[in-house]
């Protein structure tokens, strides 16, 4: 049975939150309706409680659930970049171009269907017992942007990394290349973010929605271009295509935010998930995990340096 220890140090409102809620919202680690399938059982400052009862800043929680029963997930033999890989966990080099979990018209060739491929092969292999290999996409990268990222083997794995990336202990780091220059070599963006209500494929900066920050350092620059350096405190949808946006300096080759170059008709997305710093499960020490710049990065890079 996974279970995950927590202290609650959100800035909840003056009457607390509902503990189901809490949950579900801020630690996005089962929803409501899962919470009663897999029948969570939780204990608030060592004493057992119901899932209504309403929790607070401060309070230590205790929580615990059934395994998920395994999901309609295809597993594919489809090559994989490993950067780091054990029992419990793997860090994968993401491809452009690849999905990270199937949804409407891609319940094939994503990652969730490597993952568990890889997983039962492993699983034979090693003849690990009691673990469902259904794989824990922990966090998601779009599909047009490379990098490393890491899911979990078990759901008890699952829960120890999501805590990283909700407490915000996980760092990411992530490189892109920018039309314009901006004018602040180093700075810190903080806005709210919603979904845009004149196109939803698309998120925007609004006086209302989900917070985000994110801090940014441009480390070469060109004629009308710059490569910029970006490691988000948050993790909203698209947020760091929105917020370059928002400065006014787009990602080359981004098909929502951005414009064709005349320069670079072709280009894809340029943003690419450098470095992750985080701690894997059993361990005590954080560890970080780089996938190198891809081609299409290279290649552009050696085009602007002959500007």
């Amino acid at each position: 049975m996974p279970a995950l220890t927590h202290t609650i140090t959100d800035i909840l409102p003056g009457g607390g939150m509902r503990l189901d809620r809490y949950i579900a919202e801020n630690l996005r680690l089962l929803s409501r309706s899962q919470i009663k399938a897999r029948e969570l059982k939780a204990a608030v400052n060592g004493k057992e409680t119901k899932i209504s009862h309403a929790v607070k800043n401060g309070d230590a929680l205790e929580l615990s659930w059934k395994e998920a029963e395994p999901i309609n997930i295809i597993p594919e033999n489809i090559p994989l970049d490993i950067v780091y890989e054990d029992q419990r966990a793997v860090v994968i080099n993401k491809p452009q171009g690849m999905v990270v979990h199937p949804g409407a018209g891609n319940r094939r060739g994503t990652l969730a269907n490597a993952l568990y491929y890889r997983k039962l092969e492993r699983n034979k292999l090693a003849e690990v017992e009691g673990q469902g290999p259904r794989p824990g996409i922990v966090h998601r990268l779009d599909k047009d942007t490379s990098g490393v990222m890491i899911a979990a083997y078990d759901d008890e794995a699952l829960a120890f990394l999501a805590e990283q990336f909700k407490s915000r202990k996980a760092k990411k780091t992530y490189i892109a290349i920018a039309h314009g220059i901006p004018t602040e070599k180093k700075g810190r963006i903080e806005t709210f973010i919603a979904r845009d209500p004149r196109d939803r494929k698309r998120f925007a900066v609004t006086p209302r929605g989900r917070f985000a920050i994110t801090r940014y350092a441009v480390i070469k620059t060109w004629p009308a271009y710059s490569l910029v350096l970006l490691r988000p405190k948050t993790g909203r949808t698209h947020q760091l295509r929105v917020h370059l946006r928002y400065l006014g300096y787009p990602i080359m080759g981004d098909p929502l935010y951005g414009f064709t170059d005349p320069l670079f008709p072709q280009a894809s997305l340029m943003l690419h998930a450098r470095s992750l710093a985080i701690i894997l499960p059993g361990e005590d020490k954080e560890r970080i995990f780089k996938a190198p710049l891809p081609e299409r990065f290279t290649a552009i890079i050696r085009r602007l340096n002959k500007l």
